[in-house]
């Protein structure tokens, strides 16, 4: 067990470590493997590594070596060793609380003020951090009501948009069917008019067929000239 880390001091991930050396999340697992090999002791989770301030510096310095990398592992464990035998032969002093408390009513007057604040400070967070997740939650519900009104409104858009192009195509088939109606009428007007111009052609040309067979006949008969024309005419 380590114990050469300090209370309360920061992790970082393989990801925040790899942006802090400046090298590739891979090749932090690859040093790691090798620290490791070497004897390096890490912090884990698992068999998650977690790394903190003075295994970022080791990782700096097997990054800039110029030796080859087991090598350099071996002397940053022998430097792991050496601090943690000395954090492990130190001795924490844990002062009895009671006994140094000072005598003075005043000072102790102090501290019991001063132990009161931090306590209604803390309560003070504390009460501010429930408002902020009240507010939180009445944002959220808030967010979730108007997406909800708004997916409502894209609906009923989307529903009146095929609606209205529902009707207006229903229009353009009818005003359709309607040209083609009047178009027919008219081509079967003009077909009537056409037969009507040709029966009367075909009339005009019966007649003057007629005129110029009896003009004919009229000329070929032995009669007098202006009686023949007489004739025709008459006729």
């Amino acid at each position: 067990m380590r114990s050469d880390i300090q209370p309360n001091e920061r992790a970082f991930s393989s990801k925040e470590v790899a942006e802090e050396v400046g090298i590739a999340t891979p090749t932090v697992r690859k040093y790691g493997q090798i620290l490791e090999r070497n004897g390096y002791e890490f912090v884990k989770d698992g068999d998650r590594r977690i790394f903190v301030q003075s295994d970022i510096k080791v990782l700096i310095a097997l990054r800039d070596t110029d030796k080859p990398l087991d090598d350099t592992a071996k002397d940053l464990v022998n430097e792991q060793k050496e601090k943690l035998e000395g954090s492990n032969e130190k001795v924490i002093a844990i002062p009895d609380t009671l006994a140094n408390l000072p005598q003075d009513p005043n000072q102790l007057r102090e501290i019991f003020m001063f132990l009161v604040n931090e306590l209604a400070a803390t309560r003070e967070m504390n009460v501010q951090l429930k408002n902020d997740m009240s507010e939180l939650k009445t944002t959220v519900s808030r967010l979730q009501q108007d997406h909800h009104a708004i997916s409502s409104n894209i609906g009923n858009s989307a529903q009146k948009t095929n609606t209205k192009i529902e009707k207006l195509a229903e229009q353009q088939k009818t005003h359709f069917e309607t040209l083609q109606r009047q178009e027919k009428q008219v081509n079967e007007f003009l077909s009537n008019e056409i037969q009507n111009l040709r029966d009367e052609q075909q009339k005009v040309w019966r007649s003057q067929n007629d005129f110029n067979q009896r003009l004919e006949e009229a000329i070929q008969k032995p009669k007098g000239r202006w009686e023949r024309l007489f004739f025709i005419f008459r006729k």
